[in-house]
């Protein structure tokens, strides 16, 4: 059996999902910029070297967690039928825009992603970027059977797959039933030209 070497840091899985749990707390509490990594340690129960040891500052910690609890997210199983990869895509959306936290977070990230071009460009390599791949491959799939034509203009399929809820949810704040979401995805099959 290998030895961790004498002085070497051993990152815990525990303490990190920690120090996750406490970063999406004190965003949503406190928003990016009053954010600190003091009080994020403290309500992890862990030293400040703790979040050191994983990041080397608070932007990069923000954006880690942030892209890992959204990237995850945007998994969703081939149905396969475009209208049911569809149906579940849109769901996982609704599912993470009113995630109790991360609705209180992500304003807080757009606006702060207005200030602040280093987070924007984060933010678009980390998780809009890898959300973005996910559903290309629902549609590349979909091509493949068929379903969508060959020339389908993929960059404007995304945007209009994910604007409609995120409209709704984010900038209206009304609400979005499984009427709403069944009616979305009908109206998504007519734009991609199914």
């Amino acid at each position: 059996m290998a030895r961790t070497p004498t002085g070497a840091a051993v990152l815990q899985p525990e303490v990190t999902r920690a120090i996750t749990d406490a970063v999406l707390h004190e965003l949503a509490e406190q928003g990016y910029g009053r954010l600190s990594m003091e009080a994020v340690a403290k309500r992890a129960g862990v030293g400040k070297s703790a979040l050191y040891r994983r990041w080397r500052s608070k932007h990069e910690m923000i954006t880690a967690v942030v892209a890992e609890f959204s990237v995850q997210r945007a998994d969703v199983e081939d149905t396969g039928s475009l209208r049911g990869d569809l149906r579940a895509m849109i769901q996982a959306v609704l599912d993470w825009l009113t995630h109790p936290l991360f609705s209180r977070v992500l304003p807080d990230l757009v606006a702060e992603g207005a200030r602040n071009p280093e987070l924007a460009e984060s933010a678009r390599t980390s998780i809009g970027g890898p959300r973005r791949d996910r559903a290309e491959v629902m549609l590349r799939r979909a091509i493949a059977r068929g379903e969508l034509p060959e020339d389908l203009d993929l960059e404007m399929a995304l945007d209009v797959l994910a604007a409609p809820i995120y409209w709704r949810l984010v900038v209206r704040q009304a609400p979005a039933g499984p009427d709403y979401l069944d009616r979305l995805v009908e109206y998504a099959l007519r734009a991609l030209g199914s």
